[in-house]
């Protein structure tokens, strides 16, 4: 699969084959690939938690209630960042770090490189609800540095996930200006 068809075809997927699981070499292989995703000032700041735990995955819905799926996952990797590692700034005239955002990028890092593998895999959110955050921050035993950003569950599909009609957008891409939309090549690069 090249680049741009990964792109193009990537879906969350929610149903999984319960009886392939996925190899660690595998495993480690989607998370190199994730490891090369850019950070600000190249600080990598991100962390992964590969969990298979049955009960662990049966009872993630608890912690993060949109989840319920990864009951029958080959496994959860969550990403977290360390935010003592993270490019921030706390001063009197501004507080800011790049953590999600760095783990945002190796996160669909991680979802491409495993849709490369004919792995399936969906985005669930921890940050910035921070009840997600701190359920798992005491569930795992993670320390106070660590920001659990993404639970990504991951398997091989059980079906195929539908692709959509319509995502590209011309009228969403601004030309120089907010109000110069250029539509003339739209149906080109379709």
């Amino acid at each position: 699969m090249n680049l741009m068809e990964g792109l193009l075809t990537r879906r969350s997927v929610r149903k999984y084959d319960t009886d392939k699981k996925i190899s660690k070499e595998t495993i480690r292989k989607i998370i190199k690939a994730a490891q090369y995703s850019p950070t600000a000032h190249n600080k990598q700041p991100w962390e992964f938690l590969v969990i298979d735990d049955r009960d662990f995955l049966a009872e993630l819905r608890h912690i993060q209630r949109w989840t319920s799926f990864a009951k029958d996952a080959s496994c959860v990797i969550i990403v977290c960042g360390d935010i003592e590692k993270s490019f921030n700034r706390s001063k009197e005239d501004e507080s800011w770090s790049f953590i999600d955002v760095d783990c945002a990028i190796a996160t669909q890092s991680l979802m491409l490189a495993a849709w490369a593998e004919g792995i399936g895999s969906c985005y669930c959110g921890a940050a910035p609800m921070q009840k997600v955050v701190d359920a798992l921050k005491e569930r795992l035993n993670l320390p106070d540095n660590i920001r659990p950003f993404a639970i990504v569950p991951m398997g091989y599909p059980a079906e195929t996930p539908k692709q959509p009609e319509g995502r590209y957008k011309p009228e969403k891409i601004h030309w120089g200006c907010w109000d110069n939309i250029d539509t003339t090549e739209a149906t080109a690069a379709e």
